[in-house]
C-alpha cells in the first residue's frame, strides 16, 4: 500500500465526491470498477460508470451507480484504412462524457481497461480532473499505456507487470485485483481436500464467455479417461453454453458420476468455487482474483487468441506462486487433463499447498487499497504530476 493508504482513518476520508468510473463492457473491467464502487459509495462518494451497452446487465448489481453510454471505438493500427471512423467515434465519446462530467461535476476518473474507458478518461484529462487506471492482468492494456502520460496513478494487480514504459513506473501502485463484495465474504473460506480414497470430491469446471466451446468438447472426453473409482467418488459441477449443452449433458449422463450439476451460468459462482476442491477454467484477471482470494487450487487452461498473451501471462504468474497448475490449449488433450487431474484427487497435499500459496497471493482489501489512493487525490484535488509518488517499496516494474 502505498504511504497515503497508511494515514489514520480520521484523515483518509476525503469530503464527498463523484467518481467518474470508465470500463469495457465485460465482466472482467466491469467486477473490479464495482468492487472499488461499493467501497467508495459506503464512504459516501457518489460513483458514475462509463461504458458501452453491454455493462447495463452488471450495473443492477451496483446499486449507487449510475451508467452513461459513450460512444468508442476499438484501435486497430493494423488497419489504418478504418483510422477516420475510429478517431471520430473516439472524439464524440469524448464530447459526450465531458457534457456528462460537467453535469455531474465528477472531481476525479478511475479507468479499468477496454476501449470503452479511453474517452471517458481523455475527457477527464481534458477537464482537468486527476485521471488514474487500473489494470486486472499481468499485462498493460493497449488503452491503459496510451493513457499512462496523463495519470496520477496506475494501479496493478502483480507484483510484475509488462507493457509499460520505464519512465511510468513510479505512478504505479500494487493494490491487486479489486473483488466484488460476494468474493470478499468468502475470502480464506476454510478448505479441506478429502484425505480418503473413497471421500467425495469436488470438480468445478468454467470454460468463461470466450472459446468455451473447446471446455464442452475437452471436458467430458477427460473425464471418460478418469478411473472408475474416482468418477463413483466425484461431484461435478460445470457451466456450459446453452448450445452445447445437449451434448454436453448426454456425454456426461453416461458417466457414473456420484453427482452432476450443468448450468450454463450461476449466479453463485463465488460460492461454488469456495466449495470445490479443485477449479478448472480460464485465466482471465477477475476469475484469477477470486481464485487467490477464495483460496482455491487450480487447473488454469489460458484462452489463446488474446493479444500479449493475456490470460497466459495471468496463469503463468499463477503457476510460478504454486497456487495451480498451467496447461496451454494446444497441450490440453484430454488425456493429460485427466492424468493430472487423477493425481491431485490422490494426493490431498498437493492441493493443500496450492490453497496456501493461492490464499498468500490473494488481495482481498484490492478495493480498499484503490479507494484509499483515490481519497487522497481527492483531498489534494492537484492536477497530474503532484501527487507524491509510491513509496519506494510499492513500486512494481515490468518482468
Amino acid at each position: 500500500m502505498s504511504g497515503q493508504g497508511e494515514l489514520p482513518e480520521s484523515e483518509r476520508r476525503a469530503p464527498s465526491s463523484v467518481v467518474a468510473l470508465a470500463a469495457g463492457g465485460t465482466g472482467g473491467h466491469l467486477f473490479p470498477a464495482q468492487a472499488l464502487a461499493e467501497v467508495l459509495v459506503a464512504r459516501g462518494h457518489r460513483c458514475v460508470l462509463f461504458s458501452e451497452e453491454r455493462a447495463k446487465k452488471y450495473v443492477q448489481d451496483m446499486p449507487g451507480v449510475e451508467l452513461v453510454v459513450a460512444p468508442a471505438s476499438t484501435i486497430t493500427p493494423r488497419q489504418p484504412w478504418k483510422a477516420p471512423g475510429q478517431i471520430w467515434r473516439i472524439w464524440r465519446g469524448i464530447r459526450t462524457a465531458r457534457r456528462e462530467m460537467r453535469a455531474r461535476e465528477v472531481a476525479c476518473a478511475v479507468g479499468f481497461g477496454g476501449y470503452p474507458s479511453l474517452p471517458p478518461l481523455l475527457a477527464a484529462h481534458f477537464e482537468k480532473k486527476p485521471i488514474m487506471t487500473h489494470d486486472a492482468g499481468v499485462a498493460i492494456g493497449l488503452a491503459n499505456r496510451l493513457l499512462a502520460r496523463f495519470a496520477t496513478r496506475m494501479f496493478v494487480s502483480f507484483p510484475r507487470v509488462t507493457g509499460l514504459a520505464p519512465r511510468y513506473l513510479e505512478k504505479t501502485v500494487h493494490t491487486g485485483n479489486p473483488v466484488r463484495s460476494a468474493v470478499r465474504a468468502l475470502a480464506g473460506a476454510p478448505y479441506q481436500p478429502p484425505q480418503k480414497a473413497d471421500e467425495p470430491f469436488r470438480l468445478l469446471i468454467v470454460g468463461g464467455s470466450q472459446g468455451a466451446h473447446f471446455f464442452a468438447e475437452v471436458m467430458p472426453a477427460m473425464l471418460k479417461e478418469l478411473p472408475r473409482a474416482l468418477l463413483k467418488r466425484l461431484l461435478l459441477t460445470m457451466q456450459c453454453r446453452e448450445e452445447d449443452m445437449a451434448a454436453t449433458d448426454k456425454a456426461l449422463g453416461a458417466l457414473p458420476l456420484a453427482g452432476l450439476t450443468l448450468q450454463p451460468f450461476f449466479s453463485d459462482l463465488p460460492q461454488r468455487m469456495a466449495r470445490a476442491h479443485l477449479v478448472i477454467c480460464r485465466a482471465g484477471a477477475s476469475t484469477v482474483a477470486e481464485l487467490m482470494v477464495i483460496g482455491r487450487p487450480a487447473i488454469l487452461i489460458p484462452y489463446p487468441y488474446l493479444a500479449d498473451d493475456e490470460q497466459g501471462q495471468n496463469a503463468e504468474a499463477f503457476a510460478r506462486a504454486g497456487a495451480g497448475w498451467v496447461l496451454r490449449q494446444e497441450r490440453a488433450t484430454p488425456e493429460r487433463l485427466a492424468a493430472l487431474v487423477t493425481e491431485l484427487a490422490y494426493k490431498p497435499e498437493m492441493l493443500e499447498a496450492a490453497h496456501a500459496a493461492a490464499l498468500a497471493q490473494g488481495r482481498p482489501d484490492a478495493a480498499e487499497r484503490m479507494a484509499d489512493v483515490v481519497e487522497s487525490v481527492l483531498r489534494t484535488k492537484c492536477p497530474e504530476g503532484l501527487v507524491p509518488p509510491p513509496s519506494a517499496a510499492n513500486r512494481h516494474g515490468p518482468s
